[in-house]
């Protein structure tokens, strides 16, 4: 071994104990930093992660008979420890948790060796110092009825309410707000996060700086307008409510829910308010005088799996069914993980199994079975089923794209009366065959009390959930708001405000923000607006040295985020850039390019989407919303770019950076078609090479080019149009990609040598990136 091995080793110890020091001082820093210890966002989230599975809500795990997630529990005398005390006020050494969290003795260290779980030196010092103080407890946040806090005091950077939070939390964190952002950054911004697609050179053009005639008040209005707005919050709510075009499971045939996504734009382009939306698609069928409208956006609990395979018990997967309905709405409007609670008390949040089989109950009396045949006799709604003929679409439905004279039919909710009421149990380890105690519908009390005055079916629940106390509803919304606009939400955690989520990052702004929407009549567009008009929203991209050393996550909004596009609004985003898109709003999905075999591989070879038939015409280029989505093979591109499968509801997407994704961009048909397309139509419309390239570069990254890359572009340009003059035989093969018609006579060099420059600007980094 050398001499500079050997030094090297020996200072490996020395490295390791500088880094441990360095760490211990930064924890010590933070600890300093720290006047008044909160049980909220200091204590609970230790005990949460360390000790609740043993000493937390699920009784049936509960060790030692000791309770640390109650006030009452943690302060009463231990039973097995007679005249002793886990917690005593103030007073560390009568307190048991202090001496066990800090014993060297295995048998009595908390948390136990064998559980795998540690306190740190700094947790450690915070259950001391907060016992010192007082081991006063709080209720949970999220659980407390939301109020309007008072805002920060103005400056001269915030532009509303938002940036006065933000920027008084900067302040703490000894940050400064970026500049604002480019004139034609904002442009781009605003158009991807409201409608989904890239600003048109005339738009980028209208707008320039925002000095002259129309203003960046005029560009949010209008964007907020256009039907394109409906589409683009769609893909959320597609999530949410797990929307799929086929049943699931083996056989997967083909359903007709699309009407109610057509709903949804509809609902989301006349700004319905979201206490309505929410109370629509929870009990439209049981408003009084309720209409089809009213009905179909029932769907919402419909749109889970279905079995069509021959043998299953009946009972069983109806009960899957209600489950699915249960989970769906305490995670995606409630925020909360009920679905913890169905074999057995939660064990972080104060959910007993008795409260999720009452949550249960409000869903359990839909006339719907749990199987209806198999495929052979398969049809495209189950029971119950909404049905829609000419006039209901020429009327109240006319919102409905549907071209055909045939009746529409559509699974939605209906409600058991009377005798036929069932009775709701609490199941035995979650089984479908072991009830035991009978519950009534009801909601967990540590939320909401469930008021007596109020109907014990969906309505009730409807109200219940928009009842201006309930302290999730509104925060839950916002925060998925926030998140859809800065990629992650005030609430990281978005489907968990329970225990075990993340605590807010700015707790009084996203109170004030609920507060607010609900004091203005839930208001999405509203609100949507608030957060664009922001100066919070029009800072720039930038990121700075200082913004990597104190918060490289962007979790206090220094500058603006940057967010690669979901799948969807990749694919918008081709085809509006290159002029493929086809601007039609709803209707049945669309079966777009897709490699062959990927059904075929995975189908059990019955029903009508055994294999794949691949649409033709406008149908290939609509937006990516309307792909049509088979369960047990959901879109390979979708997934590749982090899409939901919609196998369950989903309430925020991953963001991945891999290479299949790089391959999809360089190979897509979809992306090769576009760049075909745009190269013939800028080819025929310029003369010189430059101008086309220029106007192509502004069409689909939204800015006027700098030199340096025009010289870059131009020289590429060249290189290719030199190849395929001297390669004839490979411009036919280049350019006879996908199905848009071509003219002969515009298989040339020079289109094949532009198509190639498209490509590569369709592959930048920054075309598909929100900047």
């Amino acid at each position: 071994m050398t001499f500079k091995k050997l030094h090297i080793l020996a200072l490996l110890p020395v490295f390791a104990v500088f880094f441990s020091c360095q760490e211990k001082n930064k924890e010590t820093n933070s600890l300093a930093k720290i006047d008044q210890v909160s049980y909220n966002f200091h204590i609970r989230p230790i005990l949460s992660d360390k000790c609740f599975a043993c000493h937390g809500p699920d009784a049936n795990k509960r060790e030692a008979d000791l309770r640390l997630d109650t006030e009452e529990g943690a302060f009463a005398a231990l039973k097995e420890s007679p005249g002793k005390f886990a917690l005593v006020s103030g007073k560390i050494e009568e307190s048991e948790v202090y001496h066990r969290i800090t014993s060297e003795d295995p048998g009595e260290l908390m948390p136990p060796p064998e559980s795998n779980l540690a306190l740190t030196e700094n947790e450690i010092a915070l259950i001391k110092k907060w016992i010192e103080q007082g081991a006063q407890y709080e209720p949970h946040w999220a659980f407390t009825r939301a109020e309007k806090p008072v805002v920060p005091e103005e400056t001269e950077w915030a532009n509303n309410e938002i940036d006065q939070f933000i920027y008084h939390k900067l302040l703490e964190k000894g940050l400064d707000p970026n500049p604002k952002a480019e004139p034609f950054e904002l442009i781009k911004r605003a158009s991807l996060d409201l409608t989904g697609l890239p600003p048109s050179p005339e738009i980028l053009d209208r707008f320039k700086d925002f000095s002259g005639e129309y203003t960046y008040e005029d560009l949010i209005d209008g964007l907020l307008s256009d039907p394109s707005y409906g589409e683009k919050l769609a893909v959320l709510w597609m999530d949410i409510s797990r929307y799929a075009d086929s049943y699931g499971y083996q056989d997967d045939n083909i359903r007709t829910q699309w009407p109610y996504r057509d709903w949804v734009i509809h609902a989301f382009n006349e700004n319905l308010p979201y206490d309505d939306f929410i109370t629509w698609q929870l009990a439209g069928d049981l408003l009084p005088n309720a209409n089809k409208e009213q009905i179909l956006a029932t769907a919402f609990n419909r749109n889970h799996k279905y079995t069509e395979e021959g043998g299953v018990i009946d009972e069983e997967y109806r009960i899957e069914y209600v489950l699915d309905k249960t989970n769906t709405f305490s995670k995606g409007i409630l925020g909360i993980t009920m679905e913890c609670a169905q074999c057995h008390d939660h064990k972080y949040d104060p959910f007993s199994q008795k409260d999720y089989y009452e949550f249960f109950a409000f869903f359990n009396n839909t006339p719907e079975k749990g199987y209806e045949g198999d495929v052979s006799v398969s049809k495209p709604a189950k029971t119950p089923i909404l049905w829609m003929d000419h006039e209901d679409l020429s009327g109240i439905m006319d919102f409905i794209n549907y071209q055909d004279t045939s009746k529409l039919s559509v699974s939605v909710m209906g409600e058991l009366e009377g005798e036929e009421k069932r009775t709701t149990y609490i199941l035995d380890r979650g089984v479908y065959d072991a009830p035991s105690l009978p519950v009534s519908a009801s909601t967990p009390s540590s939320i909401l009390e469930f008021p007596e005055d109020l109907e014990a079916n969906r309505l009730g629940l409807a109200k219940w959930t928009v009842n201006r106390d309930n302290p999730l509803t509104a925060r839950v919304f916002v925060n998925l708001i926030w998140q859809e606009i800065f990629g992650t939400g005030i609430v990281k955690s978005a489907g968990d405000f329970g225990m075990q989520g993340d605590l807010p990052s700015h707790p009084e702004l996203l109170d004030w923000l609920a507060v607010d929407f609900m004091e203005n009549g839930w208001d999405i567009k509203r609100l949507l607006k608030q957060i664009l008009s922001s100066a919070t929203y029009q800072q720039s991209a930038e990121i700075t040295k200082e913004h990597l050393a104190v918060d490289p996550e962007n979790i206090y909004l220094a500058r603006a985020p940057r967010l690669r596009l979901t799948a969807e609004n990749i694919q918008d985003l081709v085809l509006a850039s290159s002029g493929l898109l086809h601007q039609e709003l709803g209707g049945p999905s669309v079966k777009p390019y897709q490699p062959e075999g990927v059904w075929e591989a995975a189908s059990s070879g019955r029903g009508v989407l055994a294999t794949y038939v691949q649409d033709t015409g406008k149908s290939l280029y609509r937006r990516g919303l309307y792909n049509f989505i088979k369960l047990t093979v959901p879109p390979p591109k979708a997934i590749i770019f982090d899409a939901s499968n919609r196998d369950q509801c989903e309430v925020g997407r991953g963001r991945t950076n891999t290479p299949l994704q790089a391959l999809v961009m360089l190979n897509d048909p979809m992306v090769l078609e576009a760049s075909r397309v745009l190269a013939m139509n800028l080819g025929t419309q310029f003369n010189e090479d430059s101008e086309a390239i220029e106007h192509a570069f502004k069409r689909i990254l939204c800015r006027e080019m700098k030199p340096e890359e025009q010289d870059l572009l131009e020289a590429y340009f060249e290189d290719q149009l030199e190849r395929f003059e001297n390669n004839k035989d490979q411009i036919k093969p280049t350019l006879e990609v996908g199905e848009y018609p071509i003219d002969p006579s515009q298989e040339t060099a020079r289109n094949a040598a532009l198509m190639q420059v498209i490509v590569s600007l369709y592959n930048l980094e920054e075309t598909i990136t929100k900047i």
